[in-house]
């Protein structure tokens, strides 16, 4: 299991257990699903829709989280708006091409990498921006991503 960081500020972020796929060679999406954490489930062979309950209330002390979100501590972010969120991308774009140099990648490497970053923000989230959510590492570093 592979487990990615983030660049600059080393939280753990994803695995490549939940199935990445690689989007044009500067992000991954990746799968998530829903998953009850918590609670008991005994299951004593009684029929809960004959006896009037609702097959999908969750038990008591058991609660509904995203496998990814749980999984890494990830902590919600919110952006009020496009603008928020570019100048976010645009300070961590900044510390990461610090460390792309660092870590021996050439001016053209890094351009690319900047290219296409700015080509996803434009091409996949600026359009769909208010139907998503962000997340960040669990050390909640303002410079990370």
């Amino acid at each position: 299991m592979i487990i990615y960081k983030d660049l600059v500020t080393g939280d753990e972020i994803i695995s490549d257990s939940y199935g990445l796929k690689d989007v044009d060679n500067v992000v991954y999406e990746i799968d998530c699903k829903r998953i009850t954490k918590g609670g008991v489930n005994v299951d004593i062979g009684a029929n809960p829709s004959a006896e009037g309950e609702d097959a999908d209330a969750l038990e008591e002390g058991a609660e509904q989280v995203i496998d990814v979100i749980d999984s890494f501590r990830l902590v919600s972010i919110p952006f009020g708006d496009k603008k928020g969120f570019a100048g976010q991308l645009k300070g961590f774009m900044k510390k990461a091409k610090d460390q792309w140099t660092a870590k021996g990648k050439s001016e053209d490497e890094i351009k690319d990498l900047q290219k296409g970053i700015q080509g996803y923000f434009t091409k996949h989230l600026s359009p769909n921006f208010k139907d998503l959510e962000f997340f960040t590492g669990e050390s909640m570093d303002p410079d990370g991503m």
